[in-house]
């Protein structure tokens, strides 16, 4: 398995980036090669890609969400893969987003577009095309303020 770990500062407040992240259906916005996001419910997320030049489609579940701090997932079928995104506030107006991606490339082209740094580059690129897109925002974005936890959700609170 294979691990990547990229981090940017974004030019907006920690609860407006959190909120942007969980917006699961915006990722083909600012994710090269994500073809649509499909978000099932809290947990669940159907994804579908094309990675090296083939269509991929994997489920994944969200395992641990706190808000304005975290989201850990783990893919549940198809390619292999999981993480966490972490939000720190660098101050009331900064945030750092830091994303710690696992994976398991599948078959050669994969295999050597791994080797030579293709996922870490598109990772880095995500990144900031996510960082583009969230500070040219004039609203703050609505998102979910619900917690995972030991599996299970907990609602946001009114």
């Amino acid at each position: 398995m294979e691990t990547i770990e990229k981090s940017i500062e974004v030019n907006c407040p920690v609860r407006s980036v959190y909120d942007q992240w969980t917006q699961f259906e915006s990722f083909p916005l600012f994710m090269e090669g994500i073809k649509a996001v499909r978000q099932l419910d809290d947990r669940h997320l159907e994804w579908h890609a094309e990675i090296a030049g083939r269509g991929k489609a994997w489920e994944a579940e969200i395992i641990e969400q706190e808000p304005d701090q975290r989201i850990a997932w783990r893919s549940t079928s198809g390619t292999t893969n999981n993480g966490v995104v972490s939000f720190e506030a660098v101050d009331p107006e900064h945030t750092r987003v830091t994303l710690t991606m696992n994976y398991e490339p599948e078959g050669t082209a994969e295999k050597i577009g791994d080797a030579l740094g293709v996922v870490s580059l598109r990772v880095a690129g995500d990144l900031k095309r996510f960082k583009q897109c969230i500070e040219k925002r004039t609203t703050p974005p609505q998102g979910w303020r619900g917690e995972v936890a030991d599996g299970q959700v907990n609602p946001p609170v009114v």
